[in-house]
């Protein structure tokens, strides 16, 4: 299957939270109880039951209120953290661009929590597991729309081929930047390039994004440099050791050193006699 693409414009949504309400319903997802955050946001967090949500900035300028609403959701990177961080190797990258968790390898060791720089996954304390969106990879392989798209009625979400909605995209973007400026897309190039991408309306960091977000530096020493050269210290290690034991074999230290404690037992022997 080729690589996918879902656009989340911006400019399009309505906030009627409908992607969310199929994602828990196509996921079977049980409710929370929510609180009013500001606006009309009242999720400020993923969890591991909530995998979609909408936020919901107010920005005031040039004396007009500009109102900014984004579906948050996982990016699916093209080149994922949590992937890289993951200690049992329980998360994987399908042809399709989406990043999937294998619950069955999963011990729920945090490390892709931790390393996700949109702080997508989360651990449930029971069960310990990781949960994020799955993009409906179930879905896209069947060759139906993600749960989230097919509900979405303004079409602020697009699905398709990611080569051909990439340039959908870059077109759109050229109409409304000419009443949004700032207006930009957020996911071609980072993180490898997204599965999910925005049209936004401005700044990434006013709708809390990170402005150009990478894999941990501390994960990339880690995995690329210390444990390598580590796992190759210890694996040469062993070999001397082993090298040592045969080149002793070899030279007869070890039956020297025996048919010296049996020429010191039997002078002892020997002496009392």
């Amino acid at each position: 299957m080729t690589r996918k693409m879902v656009l989340v414009d911006t400019s399009l949504c309505t906030g009627c939270k409908a992607c969310s309400v199929a994602c828990k319903e196509w996921n079977e997802l049980p409710a929370e109880k929510t609180k009013l955050i500001t606006s009309y946001q009242t999720q400020n967090a993923f969890t591991t039951k909530t995998w979609t949500y909408m936020t919901f900035i107010e920005k005031y300028e040039n004396q007009k209120m500009n109102w900014l609403m984004r579906k948050a959701q996982c990016f699916h990177c093209a080149e994922p953290s949590c992937m890289k961080a993951c200690s049992s190797n329980a998360i994987i990258k399908t042809d399709s661009g989406y990043v999937v968790f294998d619950h069955d390898k999963c011990i729920g060791c945090g490390y892709c929590v931790e390393n996700c720089p949109f702080g997508v996954p989360k651990v449930d304390p029971v069960l310990k597991k990781s949960f994020k969106c799955t993009g409906c990879i179930d879905r896209v392989e069947n060759n139906l729309l993600p749960a989230c798209v097919h509900t979405c009625q303004p079409g602020a979400l697009q699905f398709g081929e990611r080569d051909v909605l990439l340039a959908t995209a870059k077109i759109r973007l050229t109409e409304v930047q000419k009443t949004h400026p700032k207006a930009q897309l957020y996911g071609e190039n980072i993180m490898g390039g997204t599965t999910y991408m925005y049209l936004l309306l401005d700044s990434p960091d006013v709708y809390g994004l990170p402005l150009n977000p990478t894999i941990p530096l501390s994960l990339t020493l880690w995995k690329d440099v210390i444990r390598p050269v580590g796992g190759a210290a210890v694996g040469g290690a062993a070999a001397a050791v082993v090298l040592g034991v045969f080149v002793n074999l070899f030279r007869g230290n070890y039956r020297s050193n025996q048919s010296s404690d049996s020429s010191n037992s039997e002078s002892k022997k020997g002496g009392k006699d």
